[in-house]
């Protein structure tokens, strides 16, 4: 498995708007998308124009390709992407260790 893990700046004062874009874009994703395990939103406390996003995937490439390169992809930033204060910054993680 591995975590996509998206930094996510959004305009003050969109939080509430983000928030049911980013739902409604999520359920997009994961009912169109292989490789598709789950996601987790965040928000921040300090800063609350920050999210972090969380999104789980069989393979590195079920991200980098098949939904990089897909409609699906096109679609989600159209949902999202005009509450972006700036480009999200993204990473992957492979899981080392899990506790019970």
């Amino acid at each position: 498995m591995i975590l996509e893990l998206a930094d996510i700046r959004i305009h003050p004062g969109q939080n509430a708007a983000f928030e049911e874009a980013i739902a409604r874009g999520l359920q997009g994703v994961s009912q169109e998308v292989k490789g598709f395990q789950g996601h987790k939103v965040n928000r921040g406390i300090e800063n609350p124009q920050r999210y972090v996003l969380q999104i789980f995937w069989d393979t590195l490439e079920d991200h980098t390709v098949g939904f990089r390169q897909s409609s699906a992809f096109t679609a989600w930033r159209a949902i999202v992407g005009p509450f972006f204060a700036g480009p999200p910054v993204v990473e992957h993680f492979e899981l080392v260790s899990k506790s019970a």
